[in-house]
């Protein structure tokens, strides 16, 4: 399962924060990984880095089953560490209920 970082103009893509994402995601989605190629993160500021929010952190996780449609799940809080732990357990979740559908979890 290949782990792609993507980030906007207002979120640094370091080395440091493509290892914390991959290891959440990887973490989160263990039991399911032989049945995914890969999984996009995309991390974005919604206000910009001009204003603060109380959840204007923004990951959205698109896993590439294979031979499947995509499967998308988002998650918006405060801190970049929350968005990524929300939105890998909400995509967890959705790939259990598609896989769980077709027999294969």
């Amino acid at each position: 399962m290949i782990v792609q970082l993507n980030t906007d103009a207002n979120i640094q893509g370091t080395e440091a924060l493509k290892a914390q994402v991959d290891s959440v995601v990887r973490g989160a989605l263990e039991p399911l990984s032989r049945h995914i190629t890969r999984v996009e993160v995309h991390l974005s500021d919604t206000n910009s880095d001009a204003k603060d929010g109380p959840a204007d952190i923004r990951c959205l996780l698109e896993a590439r089953p294979a031979g499947r449609d995509p499967v998308v799940a988002s998650h918006h809080a405060a801190t970049v560490a929350e968005a990524v732990d929300g939105a890998a357990g909400k995509l967890k979740r959705a790939l259990e209920s598609v896989f769980g559908r077709l027999g294969q979890f």
